[in-house]
């Protein structure tokens, strides 16, 4: 009955391919602007594959244009979504090289930060939360940050409690803005982040834990942010936030990122 019909391996294959595409294509643009002019492209593209079908020349000509010049604008449109995905998938496959590597060689992950100085980050970081001094601390792990780094002024110091607190004071010139530490170096500080455009923020958020968001969009990078109106501690990781309950849940938070 449905002699017609020849499925090959490979016309499954490229189905599945197709599906992962335009999964990964919804989970990038969910919760942003983006999220309504890539609804409005999809539609217009079904569309334009109706109207072939059906025989419609003059509409599915006119899509044809509009979409075969859309393709510019839409890369123009959509070039912070486009670069967060490829970053996403650039951090997803050095993860997977690395857990290659560790399985061949039996070798735990180098880099991870030295119990003296994750005591002197969380002692700052609760220092901060006493006083309600804002803070906005990015944790550096595959992702290079040549372009955060950049942007603010280069420091290249050990991670100290009392440095961490200096720069952070609201009448220090380097307070505006993020500082960036690898696992045991403080590497820059009065960096500038990117800024999240998802839309399903909760308002109680600023901008520092938008900029947080943001910076764990594009790169691997997890982030720590006191707040300067309630003095709470939030953790931030694959667009992820979480509000610390406590010095030793940080504490776990950072030692886990460096895994």
């Amino acid at each position: 009955m449905f002699d017609f019909i020849n499925i090959s391996f490979i016309d499954v294959l490229d189905v599945l391919m197709v599906g992962l595409l335009i999964y990964w294509l919804i989970r990038v643009v969910r919760g942003t602007s983006a999220v309504n002019i890539f609804i409005g492209v999809l539609l217009l593209y079904v569309v334009w594959i109706a109207s072939r079908a059906l025989g419609m020349k003059l509409l599915s000509f006119i899509l044809g244009q509009v979409l075969g010049v859309g393709v510019v604008a839409l890369l123009v449109i959509f070039q912070p979504e486009i670069r967060r995905f490829l970053l996403r998938i650039s951090s997803s496959t050095t993860a997977a090289q690395q857990g290659v590597f560790k399985k061949l060689f039996r070798q735990s992950r180098t880099g991870g930060m030295a119990p003296g100085e994750l005591e002197e980050l969380t002692a700052a970081c609760r220092k901060m939360s006493e006083t309600k001094t804002g803070a906005l601390i990015v944790l550096r792990h595959g992702s290079a940050l040549g372009d955060i780094l950049d942007t603010g002024d280069e420091i290249d110091a050990r991670i100290n409690r009392r440095l961490i607190e200096n720069i952070f004071f609201k009448n220090s010139p380097l307070h505006d803005g993020a500082m960036v530490i690898t696992a045991n170096r403080i590497l820059a500080a009065r960096c500038t982040l990117p800024i999240t455009q998802r839309q399903d923020i909760p308002a109680h958020y600023g901008m520092r834990h938008r900029a947080a968001i943001g910076m764990s969009e594009v790169s691997d990078a997890s982030v720590i942010v006191v707040s300067e109106e309630t003095g709470d501690i939030s953790f931030v990781s694959d667009g992820q936030i979480q509000t610390m309950g406590s010095i030793t849940e940080l504490r776990l938070a950072i030692e886990n990122s460096f895994k």
